[in-house]
């Protein structure tokens, strides 16, 4: 009917129709601007059940799954939420290619295509159940510890990353040996210029097997930082500092030096050295060690001898004192327990040195002075007696010339 209308037209209006009907013909890629068309609905409405996938299908498996008391299907459900949102554009890749006529290249692109979704699709969902299962690890996290089960956890999904990027490129026809033969080479290049990258992993990898340290824990390195230890990556470590400064440390300092981990504390440490003075008697040295000693050992605060040192003795003669050397432990390794059975431990000590009669010394010094008999004291001469003696000096040097004079004459 329609090429009947078209004969009826004239002949310049026949001649524009046949025109734009060999446009519509020839298309692009091989295919006609109907194909294009019926493809692009088909993709479009693929897209459209996709949303409508996402609202109905997944939430309702996640519903039926947050009902249940097991982690597992709660796991399930986040491993494939995200990548079952995939199908339905597989199912309208695979629907456009059925219904419209391709050649062979692009036959053999559009199959190409669908097997790297279904590649994406797949490595997806494993990279996805790796981190939604890690509570399968709960065991390795007590052997280990949780810093090292989270970095096998994303060493997992960067595998699952590499071998599906692997396996597309394989699809496309792209080898994969090549390319890690040129990434060897060119990490040979990076290592020689990356060493102190390669050192802090190393050192990362080392402080989280021998669990040196943890998250959550107090820790000081020598010269380098003290604080709560927030996060440990693969190159540095987050420390917050107790003036809540973020402090981020490389992995090799705490390899190149000594780390204190207060956290791990069995006890807390208490060493003073507390002067008497000299004129302190023996039976007041006595008393004053076996008070603070009943102190201690009477005390549930203070750990007790073989579980920690505890012990009280008068220890040197200092310059000014004579010193007693406290060593004892408390059991609580609270910071602020710690310091308030140090405070009630101090007023105590106050409180035995009083009621023993004597006091605590201070630095001093003794100055001794002998008197002696005064030195007699030579005032200088005035003017007028310096004068006097230059004259008399001077009268008697003219007396011994003319004396001479004489002399020489007679003879």
């Amino acid at each position: 009917m329609f090429e009947n209308l078209v004969q009826k037209l004239p002949e310049q209006a026949q001649a524009g129709i046949s025109y734009l009907q060999g446009i519509w013909d020839e298309g692009a890629f091989g295919m006609t601007y109907g194909d294009i068309i019926i493809a692009t609905s088909i993709l479009l409405f693929a897209l459209i059940i996709r949303g409508i996938f996402a609202r109905t299908v997944v939430r309702g498996i996640s519903r039926a799954a947050a009902g249940t008391k097991t982690n597992l299907d709660d796991a399930l459900v986040t491993t494939i939420a995200a990548p079952l949102k995939m199908v339905p554009i597989i199912v309208g890749v695979y629907a456009a290619s059925q219904v419209i006529v391709l050649n062979d290249d692009l036959q053999g692109i559009v199959d190409k295509v669908l097997r790297s979704l279904v590649a994406f699709s797949i490595f997806w969902t494993l990279n996805r159940a790796v981190g939604g299962f890690s509570f399968l690890f709960t065991g390795l996290r007590s052997t280990l510890s949780p810093a090292i089960v989270d970095w096998i956890t994303k060493s997992l999904q960067l595998v699952c990353v590499f071998v599906g990027a692997a396996a597309i490129l394989e699809i496309w026809g792209i080898q994969v040996g090549p390319i890690l033969a040129g990434l060897g080479i060119f990490g040979v290049a990076v290592a020689l210029g990356a060493q102190d990258l390669f050192k802090n992993l190393i050192s990362g990898i080392l402080i989280l097997v021998e669990r040196r340290m943890e998250r959550g824990e107090w820790i000081a390195v020598d010269g380098v930082v003290e604080g709560t230890v927030e996060k440990i990556n693969f190159r540095s470590t987050l420390v917050r500092r107790f003036d809540k400064a973020p402090v981020y440390v490389p992995n090799s300092k705490f390899s190149d030096n000594a780390v204190v981990n207060y956290s791990r504390m069995t006890h807390r440490r208490i060493k003073w050295v507390i002067g008497v003075e000299y004129s302190t008697t023996t039976e007041q040295l006595r008393y004053i060690r076996d008070e603070i000693e009943a102190y201690l050992y009477t005390n549930e605060a203070y750990a007790k001898p073989p579980e920690a040192t505890l012990f009280v003795h008068i220890d040197s003669f200092n310059d000014s004192s004579i010193d007693f050397l406290i060593y004892c432990f408390t059991k609580t390794t609270v910071w602020t327990e710690w310091l308030q059975h140090k405070e009630e431990f101090a007023l105590k000590l106050i409180d035995i040195v009083e009621k023993a009669g004597t006091g605590f010394a201070f630095p001093s010094r003794t100055l001794y002075m002998q008197q002696q008999e005064p030195p007699e004291v030579i005032h200088p001469p005035t003017l007028s007696e310096s004068v006097h003696k230059m004259r008399a000096l001077k009268g008697a040097s003219s007396a011994g010339v003319n004396a001479g004079a004489e002399d020489g004459g007679d003879g």
